[in-house]
C-alpha cells in the first residue's frame, strides 16, 4: 500500500509539473530570449559604437568592390596538382 501511494505521489508531481511547464513556458521563453537580445545588442553597440557599420556610406551610393576573380585568375595558370593515371587490372 505504501509502494502505491508514493508512486500516486510522484506521478501527481510529475503531472502538476507538466501543467507549470505548459503556463508559465511561453513567459519563461520570452524572458530568456529578451534578455538574450539585450546581450547581442550591448555586444553591437560595444563594437560598433552604437552606430551601424555602413554608415558612413551614403544613402543610395553605389559602392563596386575589386573583383575578386582577376587575383585568383593569376593562380589557376599554375600547377594546381600531379596527373595519375590508372590502369584496369584484368
Amino acid at each position: 500500500m505504501q509502494l502505491l501511494r508514493t508512486l500516486l505521489i510522484i506521478l501527481m508531481i510529475l503531472f502538476g509539473m507538466r501543467i507549470l511547464a505548459r503556463l508559465f513556458g511561453p513567459f519563461l521563453v520570452k524572458y530568456a530570449s529578451k534578455k538574450v537580445e539585450k546581450k547581442f545588442r550591448e555586444r553591437f553597440e560595444k563594437q560598433y559604437g552604437g552606430r551601424n557599420p555602413d554608415s558612413n556610406y551614403k544613402e543610395g551610393e553605389t559602392i563596386v568592390e575589386p573583383d575578386k576573380t582577376t587575383r585568383n585568375s593569376k593562380n589557376s595558370s599554375e600547377k594546381v596538382g600531379e596527373y595519375i593515371e590508372f590502369e584496369e587490372i584484368d
